[in-house]
């Protein structure tokens, strides 16, 4: 389990061979999910939960101008982020 932090208008990358069965929690802030054609899901609140495996989720994104965390639970952690995209772990 981790925490992903992501400042505000940040997007992380979801690499499905790196996020296998990861499931998310909205702990403090706003996230959303960005689909692989684009398309943005619902604006996620605070204890909001999703899983990723098999949603054809692309990336996970701050839509707010605050800082957002989401918890993550997943076998294994992904490759760090590159430190341009906004997100830590």
């Amino acid at each position: 389990m981790w925490t992903l932090t992501l400042r505000g208008g940040a997007r992380v990358v979801v690499v499905p061979a790196q996020w296998r069965d990861a499931f998310g929690v909205v702990t403090h802030g706003r996230g959303q999910l960005e689909l692989r054609d684009g398309e943005l899901g619902p604006v996620l609140g605070r204890d909001a939960g999703f899983w990723l495996r098999g949603t054809g989720v692309r990336a996970l994104r701050n839509p707010g101008r605050r800082t957002a965390r989401v918890r993550i639970v997943a076998p294994r952690h992904p490759v760090s982020q590159s430190p341009n995209d906004g997100g830590t772990t």
